[in-house]
This record gives structure tokens, C-alpha cells and sequence, in this order.
């Protein structure tokens, strides 16, 4: 396992930290899963197997898998287990309508955890109106009697905005660390590369979230891009080309992956024991970049299924239509895809739901479209 300093706070972590969003789910009778009901004995054994085998960083926060990925994260980390990783979660900003909530959240998370601290606490999912909402409830003055009574070691926030607001917040308070999207996909989005580096010039370690882009990369590429990626000298798969472009870059303390199974955990635990800054060679950048360019080319909604848009008033299954979607353009075998769409329509999730009533949009991080892009999917996925 790769390890990397945090410079600004003498700290040292596991460049692999798992991200407890992801979980493995329950199975029904016919192989389908329900959303959120956590197969506890099994989060439990790939938590600490992931531990046992050099991950010292725990993510979680308090919407995952319905409020319940912070409770299953604490039964993991008994047994000794907590003392042995830096341990993380976020409060709710969105939530919070007064001074007050923000102790309200934080103890009840302690609480949920089992811990009498975490070694970060993130402001969740910042935006510019969450961001100038809690700043006028006094969040920061909160984040300073959190650290100073001993209940959060160091404050951190995780970003989801334009860049210029990414800027005025890393300038606006003595944070510890910030966490940003990036991937090969998403270079130029949101904080990306610049928002990357410019934290990096103010001291700042970084944690990278959607390191695959919500799954999307997880899966076989098609064949015009699995073309370019054989032509590298040495033979990996585009998971692994996907973690080696973040861990290249120095400024990055750590790369978040939510593991749904054992075997995508040891995927990860593999790769991770050879990534080093620097690492990768002119020809294969020139590699990714072409990989890149044919993506962008393919991608229709540029959803991360981060599922805050979620649930649906109607029931659409937003991220599971919109996974489809760009699936369709994105893998090699759309065929494949029918009966996942199929389950969708006959269980009422379909795009023929949705009313347009916007609650989907005010909560996206991305700012996507939803109601439009909706629209879309279905026109092309009812043709499967």
C-alpha cells in the first residue's frame, strides 16, 4: 500500500481510502438488491480486510445508504479497529437551519459512530448557496469550538461548484484539507486540475471523491477506446489507467473508492501497491488523452450517481436511468442493457414518471438538467 503525508498536519494516511457510500447490498430471492438495506456481515468483513491490508482512511457521511452507512461503518471499526484509521464523515449543511443544528449533527454522529472524535469533519456537499447559508448560521465559528473541544481533530470541506467559488472558500478558513471530484473525465470540471493545484499552493492536502466517475468507468470500455488502452507498453485495465492518472499527481493525499464487492476491493488494494507520484510517462498521457477525448464525445448526462437527487417524488430512478443512458454510447455491448431499463419501466422508476416538479434539480451537485435529460433518456432508452 501507498502512504502520503498530509505536510500541513504531520499526518500520514493510505493513498486508497474507502469510501463507505457504495456498500454491498442486501440480495433478494431473484439476485435484485434493495437501495440502501446494507449486507452488514459483508461490509463488515471487506471494511476490515481493507484495514487488514494497509487502508488507514474511512469515509462516510451521514446521507449514505439512508442515514445507515454511518451506523454499519462503526460496527466495522470496533474491536480495535477504529484506532487503527483516520475516520471521517460530514455534516449535513443543507440540513441546517440555525447555529444550533450544527452541534445537533455532529454529536449525533459521534453517537452513530461509537468514536469521541473524528480525525476529519467536512462541510458536505458545498455550493454556493449552501455555502452562504451556513457561513451566515456561523458554521466556521463552529468548526472552531469542534477542534478546540476535541470532538473533530481537523475541518475540511468536500466541493461540488464552479471553480471561483472553490477559490473564495479555500481562502476564506484555516481548513485541514478539501475533498473535489476529479477523474480523467472531469479534469476542467467543477475545482478540477486548477482547484487541484491551487489548494495544493495554499498547503492543503487533498482527498479526491469519483475517482471512477460514479461506476461509469468501472466497466469493459468500448472497443475504439479498449484499442487505444492495448497500445500502452505495459497492459492494465482502464480501472487501474483511472487510479494511476490520480495518484501521478503529488497533491493528492488521498483517492476515495466505494467498493460494492471483495473482489473490487482486492482489485483496488492491488493496484494501490504500486502507484507513486510521477509515475506515468509522456506516451501515456498521450494515451489518456485519447481516451479522453473519444469519452467526451460518448457522454449524453454527466451524472456521478452520488444519488442526492434521490428519491424521486415520483420514483424515478434517476441515477440508475441516467447510468443507463450514457451506458448505451459508453460500453460495448448496449443489448446488455434491456432488461436493466425493462426492470425500471415495469417497476414505475421510468422517465414516463417524472412531473417536472424540480426537486431533483435543487438538490443536484452537478447541476445537471435533470427534467430535460430525463426526457431525452427516454426517448432513447425506450427503443432498446
Amino acid at each position: 500500500m501507498e502512504y502520503r503525508k498530509f505536510e500541513n498536519l504531520d499526518l500520514t494516511t493510505s493513498v486508497f481510502g474507502i469510501g463507505c457510500m457504495r456498500l454491498p447490498l442486501q440480495k433478494q430471492p431473484d439476485g435484485s438488491v434493495k437501495t440502501n438495506l446494507i449486507d452488514e456481515p459483508e461490509a463488515i468483513r471487506m471494511i476490515r480486510y481493507g484495514i487488514d491490508h494497509g487502508v488507514t482512511y474511512i469515509d462516510t457521511a451521514w446521507p449514505y445508504h439512508g442515514k445507515e452507512s454511518e451506523r454499519v461503518v462503526a460496527l466495522a471499526l470496533r474491536e480495535g479497529y477504529r484506532e487503527r484509521v483516520a475516520l471521517v464523515t460530514k455534516l449535513p449543511c443543507w440540513l441546517a437551519t440555525k447555529y444550533e443544528d450544527f452541534d445537533f449533527y455532529l454529536n449525533a454522529q459521534l453517537k452513530k459512530l461509537e468514536t469521541d472524535h473524528l480525525d476529519f469533519y467536512l462541510l458536505h456537499d458545498l455550493s454556493r448557496d449552501v455555502w452562504k447559508k451556513v457561513k451566515a448560521l456561523g458554521v466556521l465559528d463552529f468548526l472552531d469550538k469542534a477542534r478546540k473541544s476535541g470532538r473533530i481533530t481537523h475541518a475540511a470541506f468536500s466541493f461540488h461548484d464552479d471553480l471561483t467559488l472553490f477559490k473564495e472558500i479555500v481562502d476564506s478558513y484555516d481548513w485541514d484539507m478539501c475533498q473535489i471530484q476529479l477523474n480523467i473525465l472531469d479534469e476542467d470540471y467543477q475545482a478540477g486540475l486548477e482547484g487541484l493545484r491551487y489548494a495544493a499552493s495554499r498547503n492543503l492536502g487533498v482527498v479526491i471523491m469519483e475517482p471512477l466517475r460514479g461506476g461509469l468507468l468501472a466497466g469493459p470500455p468500448p472497443p475504439d477506446i479498449q484499442a487505444v488502452w492495448d497500445r500502452a507498453e505495459e497492459k492494465c485495465s482502464q480501472v487501474e489507467w483511472c487510479f494511476r492518472w490520480l495518484a501521478d499527481h503529488p497533491e493528492i493525499k488521498v483517492i476515495l473508492s466505494g467498493v460494492s464487492t471483495m473482489e473490487q476491493l482486492q482489485d483496488n488494494l492491488r493496484i494501490f501497491d504500486s502507484t507513486r507520484p510521477n509515475m506515468l510517462s509522456p506516451s501515456d498521457y498521450q494515451l489518456i488523452r485519447e481516451v479522453q477525448n473519444l469519452y467526451h464525445q460518448k457522454i449524453k448526462v454527466g451524472c456521478t450517481g452520488c444519488n442526492y437527487c434521490m428519491p424521486c417524488p415520483s420514483g424515478v430512478a434517476i441515477p440508475g436511468i441516467f447510468r443507463i443512458y450514457n451506458q448505451v454510447t459508453m460500453t460495448c455491448n448496449p443489448d446488455v442493457l434491456k432488461s436493466g431499463y425493462e426492470y425500471y419501466q415495469t417497476t414505475h422508476q421510468d422517465p414516463g414518471q417524472c412531473v417536472a416538479c424540480g426537486q431533483c434539480e435543487a438538490a443536484c451537485p452537478q447541476s445537471i438538467p435533470i427534467i430535460q435529460k430525463l426526457i431525452e433518456a427516454g426517448k432513447v432508452l425506450d427503443n432498446l
